[in-house]
Parts: C-alpha cells; sequence; structure tokens
C-alpha cells in the first residue's frame, strides 16, 4: 500500500510539471522549451515570448493549478461531510451562489457602489458559498434521503444561476463588459495582485483542511467512533462547512463556474490511491484538481484556437462521465 501511495504521488507531481510546461508553452503563440528555460533562468529570450509567457501564460496556468486544487478539496470535504461521492460544490449550489454574490458585486462596483478589489470578490463569493451552503443544510435537517437533498442542492444551484443571468442580462454598462465571458468560466486574465490573493486563501485553506486530517479520518468512521476519540464533531463539522465554502467561493471569485471538478477529482484520486485516508487524499486531491484544470485550460485554448472554449464546459465534457460512473457502481452496489 505504502508504494501504492508513493509511485501515486510521484504520478501526479510528474503530470502536474509536465501539464505546467505544455501550458506554458501551448497557444497561437508558442513558445519552445528552449526557450521557456532561457527566459525563467533570466538568460535571454524573445522580449515578446517573454512578455506572453510571464504576463499571461504562467499566471493563467498558476491560476488553473491554484484553483483546481482548491475545487477538489472542496468536493472531497462535501462528500466526506455528507458521505456521499456525489456532493459537490457545483452540484450542490455552493458554487452557483458564490457565483450570484460575485455578480452582483462587479455591477455595483460598475454603478459607483464599492469599490472593487481581490479582497472584495473573495469576501462576495465567500458569503454567497456559505448562504448556499446553509440553505443545503437546512435542507439537510428537513429530508433524510440523501438522492433528495442532492436534487434539493441542484435547485437551488439553478436558482441562483437564473438570478445571476438576470442581472447579468441588465447589466449593460460598458464598465462590466467582461461580466457574460466571466459567467462561462475561465483561468484567463489574472492579475499579480489577483494571483496573490488568491494564492493567500487557497494555501491557508488548504493548510488548515491538511490539519484537520486526523479528526476528518476519525469523521469517516461515524459520528459515534469520532467522538469516543475525543473529536468535537460540532468543531470539526463547522470548519468543513467553512472551508469548502470558502474554497469554493475562492474559485467561483477568480474563474467564475467550473462545474465537476470536485466530483471527478476525489474519486480518481480514491482509485489511483487505493484508500481514503485524509492524510494522503488531502495532499493528492490538490494535485489532481490541478492537474486535471491546468489539462483542460490547455483543451479549451486549443481545441477551438484562435477562439476559446469556456472551462466550464471542458470539466464537464471531462468529468461528467466519472460521475455517471459514480452513480452507476452506487447503483451496482445496492443491487
Amino acid at each position: 500500500m505504502k508504494k501504492r501511495i508513493v509511485l501515486s504521488f510521484v504520478l501526479l507531481v510528474c503530470l502536474t510539471l509536465i501539464f505546467v510546461c505544455l501550458s506554458v508553452m501551448a497557444g497561437s503563440a508558442s513558445i519552445p522549451l528552449r526557450d521557456l528555460a532561457r527566459i525563467l533562468t533570466g538568460h535571454g529570450g524573445d522580449d515578446t515570448a517573454a512578455m506572453i509567457l510571464l504576463k499571461i501564460r504562467l499566471p493563467r496556468t498558476l491560476a488553473a493549478l491554484l484553483l483546481g486544487g482548491a475545487l477538489a478539496l472542496a468536493g472531497y470535504m462535501l462528500q466526506t461531510f455528507f458521505h456521499n461521492p456525489i456532493a459537490g460544490p457545483f452540484v450542490l449550489g455552493i458554487s452557483s451562489g458564490a457565483r450570484l454574490m460575485v455578480a452582483a458585486s462587479l455591477i455595483a462596483a460598475a454603478q459607483g457602489a464599492i469599490r472593487l478589489s481581490s479582497a472584495i470578490l473573495a469576501s462576495a463569493a465567500f458569503l454567497g458559498a456559505l448562504i448556499a451552503m446553509g440553505a443545503v443544510l437546512l435542507l439537510s435537517s428537513k429530508v433524510r434521503s440523501m438522492s433528495l437533498l442532492i436534487v434539493g442542492g441542484v435547485m437551488i444551484g439553478y436558482i441562483c444561476t437564473a438570478l445571476t443571468d438576470i442581472l447579468v442580462h441588465f447589466a449593460d454598462d460598458a464598465d462590466i463588459v467582461n461580466l457574460r465571458d466571466w459567467t462561462v468560466g475561465s483561468f484567463s486574465g489574472m492579475k499579480e495582485e489577483s494571483l496573490v490573493v488568491c494564492a493567500w486563501i487557497v494555501l491557508a485553506a488548504s493548510a488548515a483542511v491538511f490539519l484537520l486530517s486526523k479528526p476528518i479520518g476519525a469523521y469517516q468512521l461515524g459520528e459515534s467512533y469520532a467522538q469516543d476519540m475525543g473529536v468535537n464533531i460540532r468543531a470539526v463539522r463547522g470548519a468543513m462547512i467553512l472551508l469548502s465554502s470558502l474554497l469554493a467561493g475562492c474559485v467561483a471569485a477568480f474563474a467564475g463556474p467550473v462545474s465537476f471538478v470536485g466530483i471527478a477529482v476525489p474519486f480518481l484520486v480514491k482509485r489511483l490511491l487505493g484508500t481514503a485516508k485524509p492524510l494522503v487524499m488531502i495532499p493528492a486531491c490538490f494535485l489532481g484538481g490541478g492537474v486535471f484544470c491546468i489539462l483542460s485550460d490547455i483543451l479549451a485554448r486549443t481545441v477551438v484556437s484562435p477562439g476559446e472554449l469556456g472551462i466550464s464546459t471542458v470539466t464537464a465534457v471531462l468529468g461528467a462521465p466519472v460521475v455517471l460512473v459514480i452513480m452507476l457502481g452506487r447503483r451496482g452496489d445496492r443491487a
């Protein structure tokens, strides 16, 4: 088992490095590996290529790595919280709630009501995610069936999406012309200030999740067992809610909607590792989410080049079949 885990991490790290290199090299203006090495080491290189690499592609790739990892961790915690592999930020409407508040903030900033910043966007997204999560928790207290809870979460997501679409429809101000592009999801346009704020939030929240590895591991075995082990169930559940909402909200704030990553990646990583222990699942999910989103971003930029697909479109194509496999597997287990 230990050998399998070590090999799995080696594979994930190698895939991360490979896809990072491919991401910064691929595009309408390709950058050869030789020029890439020169630019990154400060030993010359074409000025135009250096600007494209350092100002556009590298920040975009780092954003995909960080936000992909954040979304996978949020999905893993929600699946653990609800004891259901189908639970995820997108399915439960949490990402949609965050997106609604971000859209409202962008419109308010365009009207001069607030001064927009990366911190404001992140705060608005966190608030929206927390409100949607609260609605899901309220629903979970009223229904016992997990399938009904999932359906309720989907409905909450549809309501938030409909409200967002209404805001976008009436938001014709020139200052928010990019709002429509943001609603389809993208890692592009990540500025240095936004990347720094994103990195601080994601890395701090991810570290907090990792510190919860042992309590989460006990929680996976049942609340009674966790209480016998001295785990404060209410505190752990509260921390999982806050951290999953913060991570999902951060993704919505800086990249817009990104679907299915929070469900597909934890499932694939669990199959790769052969274990569900949080101590190894948490860092592996972060790496796996980064790999998944960088690959999706590469495909989004290159499949219809010089055009570009929405990132959520690509993640849905890659992630939805995994969700179907999960659902069929669960049905087979019940048969």
